[in-house]
Order: structure tokens, then C-alpha cells, then sequence
């Protein structure tokens, strides 16, 4: 079996770099930057695209920002308030058409599908006349050499600044944006100087956004990229390994201590298991770089990248911040609960079950903190991915259909659940009391949100949903009783003398200094409750402290039965009672 562990490993990490790899190319291929967004041609001021997010607001203005690259760049602004006369789009809307019309610039786009490419070259081959492909990335002529490309300032009619792109190779300057009036006011410059800023730092960025589109550094991009992934993949297979035998080790470790533990034995077992720990989150975070490592071949990407190498950290902030949480809530309901249990105003009987309820609901309580606090950290995990964090109200009200769709399928849980809490509200039972629920008979062991669990005498755990405990029978709560059935002979000839018997043997009983204590009232004769072909049935009645019925009437019974047989032998002696 020796030589298959290798094979395996190797296996199992050709499959993991085949996955990361796959991962990446989707996320390569699936994350456009944000200029792809936008349409091929500008877009009229009037249009009703929506936007990616809600405006950023600013005093009067609202903001939108244009990126390339995925970098932010620019700042437009549209005024808060809407004039009774048409103030142009909104600034987020803005900002997506300018990024639109930056994109064309230095990201070669293919308005045809794969299938629309394949039938025009076929087309090509087969037409004697030479055609424009309209399928050709470069289709409106705004690509080329970076330093080709400048960005000039045109002035409006109406006084306004515009910037355009002045292409080698086409007629008319590209329209870019508008500075307009919000924008220098919001910036604090004049309308003019604010333009020629944005030309500057335009025209610089665009160029070098044309460099990262070049073939060259594409292709050094990916060689690079394929180099890392590798490095990455080897110290993966490398952390895999000593996961791998760490795991072999530990339970030699322990089976060492079992027989002989050393001084030090123990300590190196949790040295073991905690280097364990360490290297599998290890694993995750190599696989957390390999795929931003990977998001780097996409041009643009460097934010998106930051941020998955940034999200194993901000999951771990995250779950330490909801740790303490918890344990300031676990703290604060036990002072809460140690508060009302100890409770001045609570009669003298009622304080030990308020005890007793006490560790139920604090047991269940610290659960049901413990649950909030993960759901509170799934939530804002998943709410912290961008994808899902930017999705739209249609997505929303779909994933609120799904949530809406489990919940119907899982009701049995929820009923378990809320059940659960009226059980632990309504005090039917607590953790130690005997009780009985649908037939099954025993002592409560724990209380949980969704089922209880009673262990019988015969030592057999028995798991009942909250749901199902809605007939329960408390054999335990604040005070106990138990029925002694006493069998005497159908024909016996002195029955008033057996049971005075009876009653003297009770009221014994009744004053043993060890029994008294748990007595709550004297031992009762019920007397003669039934009888059959043979025996008269005899009954008493015990009320103890809550638990106590059971040895109790086991005691009280063996000493009847020898108080009995012990009167039935002297009588056959002939000797006086």
C-alpha cells in the first residue's frame, strides 16, 4: 500500500492545479473590466442605462467614478437635486458611459460572435472581392501604437470644454466626455483648467492602458503568470505533504500516549494537530494566490486581484470580530440568567428548579448565540464577495423566491425549532427531569433547539423533536410522588390488623432522619384500591423532592414487605405482635 500514497498525492494535486487553472480562465473570461460595460458606440446624454451601484454623494453633487483599467481616474459630478430644467445623466451614468467610451481605445472588442467570426472568414475565403471585415476588433480605427494616440480639448459652442481622442488613421476626433459645470465646480477650478488637467492624465493613462493590450507584454504577462502559478503549485505540493504526514503522525502520537505517556508526549500531540491546522489553511491560501495570480493575465484585473488576496484576511478580521461578539453576548447572557435564577423574590420552593432551568437555558441560549453569530458571519461573508455585493434588485427578490422555496422545504425544522424555544419558555421540562413524551420514558440529557433527548433506565438515548413534545409528562418538577402497591392475600383473616401494620411501618418511615429531609408530607395510606381472584391491592403514597420517588418507594416497599412477612411469622409462632 505504500507506493499507492504517492500516486495519490501527485493525483490529487494535478487535479487541484487542473481546477485553479480552470477557475482562473473563467474568472478570465467572465470579468470584464468596467469599460466593457458600456456601449460600443457614446451613448446620447439622455440615455437610461442603468448603473453598476447606487452614486456616491458629495453636499450638492453626486458622484460617479471613471476608471480604466479598473483604476479609478476620474471624478464627474451631476447636481443632487434635480432643476426644473433637464440637467443632463446622472453621474454614475456618466461615469459608465465615459468608461464605454475610454475602452474603445485600448481594449480590442470583437462586436461578433464566435460563430459570426467563423462564418465571415469562411465568406472571405470563398469572395474574389476584397471586403472590410466587420468583424475585425479594430472595426471603428481607434486602435494603434500608444504614442499615436492624443487627447485634445475642443471648445463648444456654448462655451463648454470637451475632450476627444485623435486617432491616426480616422477622419474625426472620438468624442471622450464633457467637463461641465458641476465638475468644475466640484473640483474648485475653472472650467479650462479642470479640462486640461483631464487631458493630460488621460492621454497618459490611455497610453499606457494600450501598452498592457500589446502583444509583447501580454505574453510576458502570461509567462510570468504561468511562472508563479507554478512556484505556487510546488510549494502547494510541498504543504500538501507535510499535511499529509502530519496526519499519519498524530495517531501514532496518541497511540504512544495511551501506552506510554511520556513528559512530554501530550504537549507534541498538540503541536502536531495545531501545525495540521496551520498547514491547511496554508493550502487555502495558496490557493487564494493562485487564483489572483491568475486574475492578473486579464488586463484590468489588478483591483479584482488585490482584493482576493485581501479576502482571506478580511474573513479572518471578520470572524475574530464575530468571536468576541459571541463571547460578550455568552458572557452577558449568563449574568442575565445567574441574575434571574438567583432572584430574591422567587419563593423558597421554586429556587431549585429556577436552578435547574437555569443550566437548560443557558446551555440552549449560548447555542442559539453561537448560531446567530455564524449566520451573522455567512451573510456578511458572502455579502462581502463584489460580485454579489453589486447584484441588482431582480437578483435580490430571486434569491429572496429561493430563501422563501427552502423554507418551505426545510418547515419541519423551523416548526422543530420554534418549538423548541416555547418548550424552554413555557417550563414543560429541563435538563435532569424525568419526564414522559409520545411513550418513550426518561431522564432529560439535553436540550436543544431542535430535538430533546431522554436516556431510560436501560440506558438508551432517545432523540424526540420539539415538534412531538407536545403531551409531556413531568415526573420531576418541583416535587415528586410515587404510588406503593402493597399485595395482600384475598382471604386474609385480620385486615384492619395488616393494615394498621401498614400504617405503623409508613409513619417509621416517615420519621427516619435519613427520609424526613426528602419528604415533602408524611407517608399517606390510601388503603385497599382493588381487588382480583387472589390479592387485595393496597396503595400509599409518597411525596418527595423532585427525583427522589424512585428510591423512596423502592425503599418503603422492601421494608413493608419484611414488616409484613415478619408480623405473618410471628403469628404463626403464636407470639403477640
Amino acid at each position: 500500500m505504500a507506493p499507492r500514497q504517492p500516486r495519490r498525492l501527485r493525483s490529487a494535486l494535478a487535479l487541484l492545479l487542473a481546477l485553479t487553472l480552470a477557475l482562473g480562465m473563467a474568472a478570465f473570461q467572465a470579468a470584464p473590466t468596467a469599460a466593457a460595460t458600456a456601449a460600443a458606440e457614446p451613448p446620447a446624454p439622455g440615455g437610461t442605462a442603468p448603473s453598476r451601484a447606487e452614486p456616491a454623494s458629495a453636499g450638492s453633487f453626486r458622484l460617479g467614478t471613471v476608471r480604466i483599467l479598473g483604476v479609478p481616474v476620474l471624478t464627474v459630478a451631476s447636481p443632487a437635486v434635480a432643476s426644473g430644467s433637464p440637467s443632463g445623466p446622472d453621474a454614475a451614468e456618466r461615469a459608465r458611459v465615459i468608461e464605454g467610451n475610454l475602452a474603445l481605445l485600448y481594449e480590442p472588442r470583437n462586436p461578433c460572435t464566435p460563430g459570426e467570426r467563423v462564418g465571415e472568414a469562411l465568406l472571405d475565403r470563398l469572395s474574389l472581392e476584397e471586403s472590410k471585415a466587420a468583424c475585425d476588433p479594430n472595426h471603428l480605427g481607434l486602435q494603434g501604437a500608444p504614442e499615436a494616440l492624443r487627447v485634445v480639448v475642443e471648445r463648444q459652442p456654448d462655451g463648454g470644454q470637451r475632450l476627444v481622442a485623435v486617432v491616426p488613421g480616422r477622419s474625426s476626433p472620438f468624442p471622450l466626455l464633457t467637463v461641465t459645470a458641476q465638475d468644475a465646480q466640484y473640483s474648485g477650478l475653472p472650467l479650462d483648467e479642470l479640462a486640461a488637467q483631464w487631458r493630460v492624465l488621460l492621454e497618459r493613462r490611455l497610453r499606457n492602458a494600450r501598452r498592457v493590450f500589446g502583444q509583447a507584454q501580454m505574453n510576458r504577462r502570461l509567462r510570468t503568470a504561468l511562472e508563479s502559478v507554478a512556484v505556487l503549485a510546488l510549494l502547494m505540493a510541498l504543504v500538501v505533504g507535510l499535511w499529509h504526514l502530519s496526519q499519519r503522525l498524530v495517531p501514532r502520537l496518541q497511540r504512544r500516549c495511551t501506552e506510554r505517556s511520556g513528559r512530554f508526549d501530550p504537549l507534541l500531540v498538540q503541536l502536531t494537530q495545531f501545525f495540521s491546522r496551520v498547514l491547511t489553511a496554508l493550502v487555502l491560501l495558496l490557493g487564494v494566490a493562485m487564483g489572483a495570480v491568475l486574475l492578473l493575465v486579464s488586463p484590468g484585473q489588478i483591483p479584482a486581484a488585490v482584493d482576493v488576496l485581501l479576502q482571506p484576511l478580511v474573513v479572518l478580521m471578520k470572524a475574530l470580530l464575530l468571536l468576541a461578539l459571541a463571547v460578550v453576548l455568552r458572557g452577558l447572557v449568563g449574568l442575565l440568567l445567574a441574575q434571574w435564577a438567583s432572584h430574591l423574590a422567587v419563593s423558597v420552593d421554586h429556587r431549585a428548579r429556577r436552578k435547574q432551568r437555569y443550566f437548560s437555558l443557558l446551555r440552549v441560549l449560548r447555542r442559539l448565540v453561537n448560531l446567530a453569530c455564524l449566520l451573522l458571519f455567512a451573510i456578511w461573508t458572502v455579502l462581502g464577495i463584489p460580485v454579489l455585493r453589486d447584484l441588482s434588485s431582480n437578483a435580490v427578490l430571486a434569491s429572496g423566491a429561493v430563501l422563501g422555496a427552502l423554507a418551505l422545504v426545510f418547515q419541519g425544522l423551523l416548526r422543530d425549532f420554534v418549538a423548541g424555544l416555547v418548550l424552554l419558555l413555557d417550563d414543560r421540562y429541563a435538563i435532569g427531569d424525568v419526564v414522559e413524551i409520545g411513550g418513550h420514558m426518561g431522564e432529560v440529557m439535553d436540550v436543544g433547539v431542535l430535538s430533546t433527548e431522554l436516556r431510560g433506565d436501560d440506558q438508551r438515548v432517545v432523540v424526540v423533536p420539539n415538534s412531538h413534545c407536545e403531551q409531556v409528562v413531568n415526573h420531576t418538577k418541583l416535587r415528586s410522588g410515587a404510588e406503593v402497591t402493597v399485595l395482600l392475600p384475598r382471604t386474609i383473616p385480620d385486615l384492619s390488623g395488616a393494615l394498621g401494620t401498614i400504617a405503623g411501618e409508613l409513619a417509621a418511615f416517615g420519621s427516619d432522619p435519613h427520609w424526613a429531609p426528602k419528604l415533602l408530607e408524611p407517608p399517606r395510606l390510601l388503603g385497599v384500591d382493588a381487588m382480583t381472584d387472589a390479592s387485595l391491592l393496597v396503595k400509599t403514597l409518597l411525596i418527595t423532592e423532585a427525583g427522589w420517588q424512585g428510591e423512596a418507594r423502592r425503599e418503603l416497599l422492601a421494608r413493608l414487605v419484611q414488616r409484613l412477612q415478619l408480623e405473618e411469622a410471628r403469628k404463626a409462632d403464636g407470639k403477640p405482635t
